[in-house]
């Protein structure tokens, strides 16, 4: 793999030169709410939940001034709308309490907030806070279900939970590509090498992947 994970990584990015978050927000907060709505529903629903949602919810005390049964009502169509509204809220008590009100930029502050493991994290602070997961010690790669599933196929990891499958993507991807890499992988996930059946036979890597069909 160390002789072949070179030339995956080159081919990937060089099919998917555009791969990027398809969330739409305009800062921490947002990134941070829609990522948790983002859990096992697609991001076009979650799109269109947030178009009117970040209207009404523009700061952490908004999220906390209504009634947690109002906020799952409004962000019911995701799905799971009870212990989203409960993780949204509890995220957003740690964010005033502990960060005067402003989403925290570093890994360990992000994992202190209630619902936020290092997918979340990663994803909040790659894309609000760039700079800062360029050189935080503790940043990594976010591992969704499209990464876990292409990453295993592609023979980058052979395990199954999440923060391992991130410490074995590490050690193949270099640092300066670990966050725009994943999107990438998820790209690759939802285009070809989706699930149950992926469509080899159009795969950029079809003749490096242990996995490949063709």
């Amino acid at each position: 793999m160390e002789e072949r994970a070179p030339i995956l990584l080159r081919r990937l990015k060089k099919a998917y030169p555009a791969a990027h978050v398809a969330l739409n927000f305009s800062n921490a907060l947002e990134c941070l709410v829609a990522t948790v709505l983002s859990a096992q529903c697609t991001d076009e629903r979650v799109n269109q939940v947030t178009a009117s949602l970040f209207r009404k919810y523009r700061s952490p005390q908004d999220y906390l001034r209504v009634p947690e049964a109002e906020l799952a009502a409004d962000i019911r169509p995701t799905g799971f709308f009870n212990q989203k509204a409960k993780a949204i809220r509890g995220a957003c008590v740690r964010i005033v309490e502990a960060y005067g009100g402003s989403v925290p930029e570093t890994m360990a502050e992000l994992l202190t907030l209630p619902g936020v493991a290092r997918k979340t994290a990663n994803i909040v602070q790659g894309n609000a806070y760039p700079g800062r997961h360029r050189t935080d010690r503790e940043a990594g790669i976010a591992v969704d279900t499209h990464v876990r599933r292409v990453s295993q196929r592609l023979g980058l990891t052979g395990e199954t939970d999440p923060s391992k499958i991130e410490r074995d993507l590490m050690r193949f991807v270099p640092r300066a590509q670990w966050f725009p890499f994943t999107y990438v992988l998820i790209d690759h996930g939802r285009r070809v090498c989706r699930a149950p059946i992926p469509t080899c036979e159009i795969c950029p890597v079809n003749d490096l992947c242990p996995s490949s069909r063709v």
